[in-house]
């Protein structure tokens, strides 16, 4: 069955010319797309020609997807909507995109100084079955999260001032926290609490008082509690999840005091443990706010 175009659709308040200079400019669009790493356009032998350019995308390793491109089509309408449509290939045997095709929109709404930007595009996959199997269960999902996370970092930049660079470096450090953060959990779940309470963590509930005679149950209950936290930490980049660290981190630190005062004089003890990590947290909570997010466009037309 051939799978169905991808469509992502935002509103951006903006002059329509800012817009298209934005999407239209190869200089400004590379800043801002995570599907490109560079766009050039091609000299024309006639004005009338279809604009031809190059595309690549680094894959990392020192590699890079290459392909060109065609406008084939630029029009406006008498409703001041315009619309770019566009071509591409790639004889690279690295890509996954043999070709494909698809149309960008602008429509100006009536409510103020806003468009209604949306994309429409699909391709066809090389490498046969394995391609297509590729393509359904990982490529394309990522190509509508890329597609998306660039329209919503091209909106904050035109409505808000924050430059795509700007966007990428919050989103490297929110994601390197969190990911830190959650590995912490994970481990602090898993080791200490599942695999080897003897350890210290069960003597240390033992000596509060609290539980007495379940013990076992709740150090392994809070085990698997702080593993599921800390997957959350790793897949839910947000202002909820970040502010329930911090309380949780303050909540288990007051306990570790409460449980054992001297633990404060130990090396790298709870306290000052707690407290880098809660810097963790308020570091993803000031970069929150520069980052696009995928959820904030539609990937179903109407």
């Amino acid at each position: 069955m051939k799978p169905k175009p991808l469509y992502i659709e935002t509103q951006i308040a903006c002059p329509l010319e800012v817009l298209w200079e934005h999407t239209q400019n190869p200089a400004l669009h590379q800043q801002w797309d995570l599907r490109f790493s560079s766009i050039t356009y091609l000299p024309k032998q006639e004005h009338q020609d279809p604009q031809q350019f190059l595309y690549s995308t680094k894959i990392g390793f020192g590699l890079a997807v290459k392909g060109t491109g065609e406008s084939v089509a630029t029009k406006a309408s008498r409703a001041g909507e315009s619309t770019s449509v566009l071509k591409f290939w790639s004889e690279s045997g690295l890509s996954l995109i043999r070709s494909g095709s698809g149309y960008w929109k602008y429509q100006p709404q009536p409510e103020g100084n806003t468009i209604r930007f949306r994309t429409g595009y699909n391709y066809q996959t090389r490498w046969g079955l394995a391609g297509a199997t590729i393509d359904s269960c990982l490529f394309r999902p990522l190509m509508i999260w890329a597609t998306a996370w660039s329209f919503d970092c091209l909106k904050n930049w035109l409505e808000k001032g924050i430059h795509p660079l700007q966007a990428l470096r919050a989103q490297a450090g929110v994601t390197i926290a969190s990911a830190v953060l959650s590995l912490v959990w994970i481990y602090q779940g898993l080791v200490p609490k599942l695999l080897f309470p003897y350890s210290g963590e069960l003597g240390m509930l033992e000596q509060s008082g609290l539980f007495t005679g379940f013990e076992h149950l709740v150090i392994k209950g809070i085990g698997l509690m702080e593993i599921l936290f800390g997957c959350c930490l790793l897949i839910l980049h947000n202002r909820l999840i970040h502010s329930i660290n911090i309380l949780a981190l303050c909540i288990l630190g007051l306990g570790a005091v409460y449980s054992n005062a001297e633990v404060v004089l130990a090396p790298f003890n709870p306290v000052s443990f707690n407290l880098a990590l809660i810097a963790l947290s308020l570091i993803c909570l000031l970069h929150l706010k520069h980052l696009p997010r995928a959820s904030n466009c539609k990937t179903k037309p109407i």
